[in-house]
């Protein structure tokens, strides 16, 4: 499916705000409703995770239209990536082991904010150098 290119950037500078409050607070709680938003996002596509619905609803319509399109793979695999941070955290955070929630916190912090400042998706470029790698690795086989 294909989708607006605006979206996925404004899922991640929502995604910043929400990372920056677990991150800086501490709170556990903050970053588990992150995680919904990202197994969402991972599961259904990041047109219909929270944020995606909230960009088309209310933000789309209120800003220029653009012919701009980009396949949703990339952003959806990107959002299984975030949400495997914020696991990661969850579990550092629920046990106790500060670290490992500060760490992985800020990993997914970084991301998004490299995403929503500079428009680099990191989990996007796994995603190509993956499947470029699945491609020469299928025409090494054949």
């Amino acid at each position: 499916m294909e989708i607006d290119i605006r979206g996925p950037r404004f899922g991640a500078a929502l995604t910043l705000a929400v990372l920056a409050i677990a991150f800086f607070t501490g709170s556990v709680w903050v970053l588990a409703l992150q995680t919904v938003v990202f197994a969402l996002g991972a599961s259904r596509g990041p047109h219909r995770s929270p944020y995606g619905i909230f960009f088309a609803k209310v933000v789309k319509p209120r800003i220029s239209p653009t012919k701009e399109r980009e396949d949703s793979r990339a952003p959806q695999f990107a959002q299984a990536v975030g949400l495997f941070f914020c696991l990661v955290g969850l579990v550092g955070g629920f046990s106790g082991i500060a670290p490992l929630f500060y760490v992985a916190t800020g990993f997914a912090l970084a991301a998004s904010f490299l995403n929503a400042i500079f428009g680099l998706c990191l989990g996007c470029e796994m995603y190509l150098i993956i499947k470029r790698f699945s491609r020469t690795k299928e025409k090494v086989e054949a």
